[in-house]
């Protein structure tokens, strides 16, 4: 999905003094990943907080709730599974 870029940091990317944009589904899907319900004051039911999932070394409930919130932002899910510590994701818009 075309939209802003994002940073490392997770800001607003810009270059030659303009925002950047171009396919921004990986920076969704991080963003999606990394926020908590309530995050986001424009949709508080938004948002997976996978630093909860991990505390509580549910795996499972992790990879369900990714799933899901990716396929309510629209997202075409194929793959979601944690390997290597690592979480293997494969969708798109």
């Amino acid at each position: 999905m075309n939209d802003f870029k994002l940073n490392t940091d997770l800001d607003l990317e810009i270059a030659d003094g303009d925002f950047v944009t171009g396919d921004a589904t990986s920076e969704h899907q991080e963003l999606l990943i990394y926020s908590a319900k309530g995050d986001w004051k424009e949709n508080p039911t938004v948002g997976v907080g996978a630093a909860g999932y991990l505390k509580d070394e549910d795996v499972n409930g992790l990879l369900g709730e990714i799933k899901k919130e990716f396929e309510r932002d629209g997202m075409n899910v194929r793959i979601v599974e944690l390997t290597d510590e690592k979480i293997l994701v494969d969708a798109s818009y």
